[in-house]
């Protein structure tokens, strides 16, 4: 072989390792290298700081995202109508805020009104429960004996409530900090939907027109999967709150329709756990004024989720966005990871948009004969899926 430093010699020199490398033999490449590796290393140091400080704006901005892909449908029908796109947005949002106002009101209003029935009744249910307790147990506990051990004890108590009075700040400075984070959410999607057109003109501009298309695609998949997955869930909501609201009456609850209103709202806004935090609520006040009403309550909630699932939920899901239970189960789990109950709410119409995006630029095959993917329809396999959709298209994909 020739070496570069002398003649053909006919040995082969050793391998010398980096660390033996001198000035002249250092590779050309080496010091560059270290500049990338250096580069590279400074600034993930600095994304990582920046994105922690900007964490909040970040889910800000994504939360504003997928609630401007929600009212855009609305604000799209009224702007066809010959309405200008800004005020249209703006009644939107007025209507948003006038009706979640409203729940909440009427909520609230109804946890205050049995806290202070239960305050109010709580002599009562003492006297109750001892007589309950004497006779079963032959004692002979009074509730002046009760309210000695509670004067006992009133020292705790005393300090319990300095402890809850101590927390008013932190607490008040929570509400008002979930306050500014709404404004602020409200404010971009404000402008993400009343300037939608005029954003979407700016991107493109800068992008070919291939990845043009690919863009306003993606943008049209997402409003047509969020917006479908809110209003299912607004419908579903409404028929879950009138049958609350009669189911509720017959079986003799305070408070019927504020009761179903929370039971129909968070049964179908909460993914997975929904239904049974959106029960406990009715179930807890029937325990209150009536045990045998709770179990008449609890029969009622069984009866309708195997009606909701079986009847009402494919059937209004069907045309906006069918997800497949596990899959629904596994993007809640995962949104919660990452971005907490936010992320939670936020999952079903982040997987439906991949799902259909995924679904409408991957190319499907003829499925084989097999015992594995047979079903008990006759549905035809192979089946080309619909145009842009891919979801919810009542198939079991």
């Amino acid at each position: 072989m020739v070496d570069e430093a002398g003649p053909v010699t006919g040995v082969r020199e050793p391998v010398v390792a980096p660390w033996e490398w001198n000035d002249r033999r250092v590779p050309r490449w080496f010091p560059r290298a270290v500049l990338y590796v250096v580069l590279a290393f400074v600034g993930y140091a600095v994304a990582r700081a920046l994105f922690t400080r900007l964490s909040d704006l970040i889910v800000i901005v994504v939360v504003a995202f997928f609630v401007s892909f929600a009212v855009e449908p609305a604000v799209d029908w009224l702007a066809d109508r010959g309405w200008r796109r800004g005020a249209a947005t703006g009644v939107v949002f007025i209507l948003i805020a006038v009706v979640g106002g409203l729940l909440v009101f009427v909520v609230v209003n109804l946890v205050v009104q049995q806290i202070s029935t239960l305050i109010d009744d709580a002599p009562n249910h003492i006297r109750k429960a001892t007589n309950w307790v004497n006779g079963r147990f032959n004692t002979h506990i009074t509730t002046d004996s009760i309210i000695n051990q509670i004067k006992r004890y009133q020292g705790g108590f005393a300090n319990t409530a300095s402890d809850v009075g101590s927390r008013v700040l932190s607490v008040t400075g929570s509400v008002l900090t979930v306050i500014f984070h709404g404004f602020t959410v409200a404010l971009f999607s404000f402008y993400l939907v009343a300037e939608g057109p005029k954003l979407r003109r700016n991107i493109c501009s800068l992008l070919p027109p291939a990845r043009q298309r690919l863009v306003l695609s993606l943008w049209e998949i997402a409003i047509r999967k969020t917006g479908g997955y809110l209003y299912s869930r607004i419908l579903l909501a409404t028929v879950t709150t009138v049958c609350g609201t009669i189911a509720f009456s017959i079986i003799g609850l305070p408070s019927p329709l504020a009761l179903a209103v929370w039971a129909g709202v968070v049964a179908q806004f909460v993914p997975v756990i929904g239904t049974y935090i959106g029960g406990t609520l009715p179930l807890l006040i029937a325990l209150l004024n009536d045990p045998a009403r709770a179990l008449w309550v609890l029969g009622y909630l069984i009866v309708f989720q195997q009606v909701e699932i079986y009847v009402l939920a494919p059937r209004i899901s069907s045309k906006t966005m069918a997800i497949h239970p596990a899959v629904a189960f596994g993007s809640a789990l995962a949104g919660a990871g990452i971005l907490g109950p936010v992320g939670a709410l936020l999952a079903l119409p982040a997987a439906a948009i991949i799902q259909a995006f995924v679904s409408s630029y991957v190319h499907r095959h003829e499925l084989v004969d097999n015992a594995l993917i047979s079903e008990d329809d006759d549905e035809t396999e192979g089946d080309p899926p619909d145009e842009i959709v891919g979801v919810g298209t009542g198939s079991s994909d």
